[in-house]
């Protein structure tokens, strides 16, 4: 079956200075926020949320990091195939401040639970917020719901959201893939 679009790249943009303009309503000049991008799909919109920040709203005093949270999942030796980390960029002082995890689909849950888990690792923060691309709302494991959503999505469970990039591919684009039994 094709993949169904859901977002195309203008639709993206627009949502990119939505969640843009939300993060500046609530951290106003960042002195005390951190953005991080969970590894290895969040750093995409991480970047991009970064761009929109710096180049549209002159928030050029943004402090990012990266987070790998493979080691960190509770499904980590559930698997047969070998896991591949991917790097973390933490070079930065967590104690005290607002933390901003940035990921592009929140699905379960358990790649946040594995975030918050990760994150002790590096200090204690003053709060913790997510901020997600797509949202499929109806496909929960653990109770994470997220403070700033581009897009709520209901899919089945089997169905997939994928989200492409123009770093990795063609062009922007959110696309829903049904599974057919």
């Amino acid at each position: 079956m094709q993949p169904k679009l859901l977002l195309n790249a203008h639709q993206i943009d627009i949502l990119l200075h939505r969640l843009a303009c939300q993060l500046i309503e609530n951290h106003r000049d960042f002195s005390n926020a951190v953005l991080i991008g969970l590894q290895p799909r969040g750093i995409y919109l991480l970047d991009r949320l970064k761009q929109r920040l710096v180049e549209d709203y002159g928030r050029d005093n943004l402090t990012v990091g990266k987070l790998d949270i493979t080691f960190f999942r509770d499904d980590f030796r559930r698997s047969s195939k070998p896991h591949a980390a991917s790097s973390t960029e933490m070079n930065i002082p967590i104690e005290g401040k607002d933390i901003v995890f940035i990921d592009d689909v929140l699905y379960t849950g358990r790649s946040i639970r594995a975030a918050l888990t990760a994150i002790e690792s590096y200090g204690r923060p003053k709060s913790i917020e997510l901020l997600t691309l797509i949202d499929r709302r109806f496909s929960r494991d653990l109770p994470i719901q997220p403070d700033y959503v581009g897009r709520q999505v209901d899919a089945l469970q089997n169905d997939k959201v994928t989200v492409e990039w123009k770093a990795t591919h063609e062009t922007d684009a959110v696309y829903l893939l049904k599974d057919i039994l």
